[in-house]
């Protein structure tokens, strides 16, 4: 039995063509995929609303909060880069200076979303012929599509599902940028502290080959261990040299990548540890894109069920024809089945591309907390192990001063405390490097608000 809308359709074709022409112009009669009001299959409301303006996840705030569970939790997270600290001076700078495309995909993405969200409403195009006989004749033709199978109901959520994808990339961009201006940083950091530890060392082991030149001179040494510890003495100023050059390497690249110079910013803030959430953004773009295959998994399948199309041709004469039409966007063969079976495959790929995700992203978190875990340890165990170097140095030098220990002996010793003190300072900056390695998984050095 025929239903409401096909009865209202039917009615305004035997009353002429010009109500049908204005039930099409007015959408009445269609709502696409979505359907009709009338019976012909969902309401002409659309499933997508139009995205606010601008280029970033919070002007789509309104939508993603009513609609997307993505954007809403992308929106949600907050940065462990609080105050107005080192960490947070380098984020803020970095940000700024950003010129990667992903706002502009972002933006993109949206305004097909915006168009497919209208994709419901009766479509205009010009026809215009030149005969035989130079005559032309011109015409405008307006369809309606009544049903289609579902194939532009998932159009819409391929478009919607798009945007969370962009959206996703877009915070991994930023989160990514943010770290890697940290990292800069960090190693900066690190490279001043030890070359500080290298200068002080290399000043010490310069009085060592004074003492040695002067007892070389006097006799009481040969020149093969002034040669030693004069190698030992230009490998300290190497190192310390070595430092100083990462320092301003990473300085610089960390300038370019700022909107400013961050030169006079120092110290090292505090990082809280994983507090295992939020979701890791890998998987949430992974599941974003599962679903815009999904949907575009649904669009080719609608192409294989009949769609009806209600058409009104308007010539230059002023005569409206109007009909129905019946298509198949995909044609029918002995090839369909199979389609159509790897059509219903494609939830269980990508559920199964989704939990592998999980899977990875959750172990290269577990791993990152077990080396903080290690390094943690190491640092207390080094601290330990330092202070009693330092002791046993300390007797050393008292012991070569009446004669108890050779020149050589207490150099060896000496190089071995100023490497273990090296290795202790390093600690803490690999520490904070893999706390931020977690946060950037985790998307949380970027506040969603100011994506």
């Amino acid at each position: 039995m025929p239903g409401q809308g096909q009865q209202v359709w039917s009615g305004a074709l035997r009353s002429g063509p010009v109500v049908a022409l204005t039930l099409l112009l007015a959408g009445c009669v269609g709502g696409g995929s979505g359907g009709s009001k009338f019976g012909f299959g969902s309401s002409t409301n659309t499933d997508q609303a139009s995205l606010a303006a601008g280029g970033g996840v919070s002007a789509a705030r309104q939508d993603a909060e009513s609609r997307s569970a993505v954007i809403g939790d992308l929106l949600s997270r907050q940065t462990i880069l609080t105050g107005n600290g080192a960490y947070a001076q380098i984020a803020q700078s970095v940000i700024e200076a950003n010129s990667g495309p992903a706002r502009a995909e972002l933006r993109v993405a949206r305004l097909k979303a915006e168009a497919r969200s209208k994709n419901w409403l009766p479509s205009i195009k010009p026809s215009l012929s030149l005969t035989d006989l130079g005559e032309t004749f011109a015409s405008l033709i307006v369809e309606q599509v009544l049903f289609d199978g579902g194939g532009r109901k998932a159009e819409r959520a391929f478009a919607a599902a798009d945007v969370e994808v962009a959206a996703t990339s877009l915070a991994l961009d930023y989160n990514q940028r943010v770290y890697e201006g940290l990292n800069l940083y960090i190693v900066k950091q690190r490279a001043l502290e030890q070359a500080g530890l290298a200068d002080r060392a290399a000043g010490r082991m310069a009085e060592f080959e004074r003492i040695v030149t002067i007892r070389v001179d006097g006799g009481m040494s040969d020149r093969s261990e002034q040669q030693v510890i004069q190698q030992k003495a230009a490998e300290m100023r190497a190192t310390a040299s070595n430092d100083r050059f990462q320092a301003a390497q990473a300085m610089a690249e960390l300038n370019t990548m700022a909107s400013r110079d961050l030169g006079g910013v120092s110290g090292l803030g505090n990082l809280p540890a994983d507090a295992n959430a939020p979701e890791p953004l890998s998987v949430v773009k992974a599941r974003a894109e599962a679903t815009r295959t999904q949907a575009e998994a649904e669009v080719v399948r609608a192409g294989y069920r009949p769609g009806l199309k209600g058409i009104a041709n308007i010539n230059q004469d002023g005569d409206i024809e109007s009909g129905l039409s019946v298509e198949f966007d995909n044609a029918l063969g002995l090839g369909t089945g199979a389609e159509l079976d790897a059509l219903a495959m494609t939830k269980e790929v990508t559920d199964r591309r989704v939990a592998k995700t999980a899977e990875q992203a959750n172990r290269d978190i577990v791993a990152l907390q077990h080396e903080i875990a290690t390094l943690t340890a190491r640092q207390s165990e080094g601290a330990s192990v330092l202070a009693q170097g330092e002791t046993t140095l300390a007797m050393f030098t008292e012991q070569f001063k009446v004669g108890r220990r050779t020149l050589m002996e207490l150099v060896n010793m000496f190089e071995s405390v100023t490497a273990m003190q090296r290795e202790q300072a390093g600690l803490k900056y690999e520490i904070a490097l893999k706390r931020l390695q977690i946060a950037r998984d985790r998307g949380i050095l970027v506040s969603g608000a100011a994506l």
